[in-house]
């Protein structure tokens, strides 16, 4: 699992591939959904994926488990569109609960959207960004909050952890037993901001999805958190595991590195938001985007002009 880079192979298959004893990774295009629980036994489905992803997910599930195999819960780290958007789909078709951290039950039961993403910073994440969703969705009674004993149904040995940044009520679930660790988006095990990195998907710490991310400082603590279990191996919403000895230490070290963008509308100052939702947001900062494409496209209209000027020349010279 340690290899240097690989390209996803499993990406829209409807696959799942082992990451650890009882754990299992299924990828729907950039995000992955994990399968948590032994063939045989009690499982949960922890993250649900893109938007008419449920047909894969529940393909996955069919191999791993069998057919008709059904979950005890769906626990979602957060709510964004890549890792609840067939959540309620799978919800209704299972018969099953959706957990979700207290704060984050605003976001899913219609009381408010999250705050719009920033894609002033750059970078490719930021980019495609531009095109990605933001509103909140609405499943209803099907969600319920994390059990305050952090005993989740189907998800024996695991513990969620509070892990805000991300999103206000964002969690990660560490199993004890053997040191695995599922980081939703906690961080990234790739370099989200690199373009090649979104091909060759080289295995590497690195920060949380930069234009979603709400409040950097806590997202440093969170991940200080995360370093502090000293996990065997790293599972997270975008990017390939990471296991082996030295997956403590380079976690550790990576803290280090750790570095919020260096513009943005959310860098030093987050929104406030309870458990109510979003109460107040930061004023929008420059976006350089706009005068970019502007000029671009002026200067490809004047090379336009200057093209059939010339060219109208050369005619007359005829």
């Amino acid at each position: 699992m340690r290899n240097k880079t690989s390209i996803a192979p499993g990406a829209l298959s409807g696959s799942a591939e082992e990451v650890a004893p009882g754990l299992a990774r299924t990828e729907i295009a950039f995000v992955n959904a994990y399968l948590v629980g032994a063939p045989g036994g009690p499982w949960a489905l922890v993250d649900a994926g893109l938007p008419l992803s449920a047909a894969l997910i529940r393909r996955a599930a069919a191999k791993r488990y069998g057919d008709g195999a059904r979950p005890e819960a769906i626990v979602l780290t957060h709510g964004h569109f890549d890792h609840a958007g067939a959540a309620l789909e799978l919800a209704r078709g299972w018969d099953v609960p959706i957990y979700v951290h207290p704060l984050e039950i605003p976001y899913l039961t219609g009381k408010s959207d999250y705050p719009p993403q920033d894609s002033t910073m750059g970078g490719a994440i930021a980019q495609m960004a531009r095109l990605f969703p933001h509103g909140g969705y609405d499943f209803g009674d099907r969600v319920l909050p994390l059990p305050a004993d952090g005993d989740v149904p189907g998800l024996e040995n695991w513990k969620p952890y509070h892990t805000p940044g991300h999103t206000p009520g964002h969690v990660s679930l560490f199993r004890e037993t053997d040191g695995v660790l599922l980081a939703g988006d906690a961080l990234t095990t790739m370099n989200m901001d690199s373009w090649t990195s979104q091909v060759i998907r080289e295995r590497e710490f690195h920060r949380p999805p930069a234009p979603f991310t709400l409040d950097w400082e806590a997202a440093r603590r969170s991940v200080e958190t995360l370093a502090g279990l000293e996990p065997s191996a790293v599972a997270a919403g975008h990017g390939l595991p990471m296991s082996g000895p030295h997956v403590a230490e380079e976690l550790r070290s990576y803290i280090a590195r750790f570095t919020p963008p260096s513009t943005g509308r959310y860098v030093g100052r987050p929104p406030r938001a309870d458990e109510e939702g979003v109460r107040e947001l930061p004023p929008p900062v420059p976006d350089p985007l706009p005068k970019k494409v502007a000029a671009g496209v002026t200067v490809a209209v004047a090379a336009g002009a200057v093209s059939i000027v010339l060219a109208r020349r050369r005619g007359r010279r005829r």
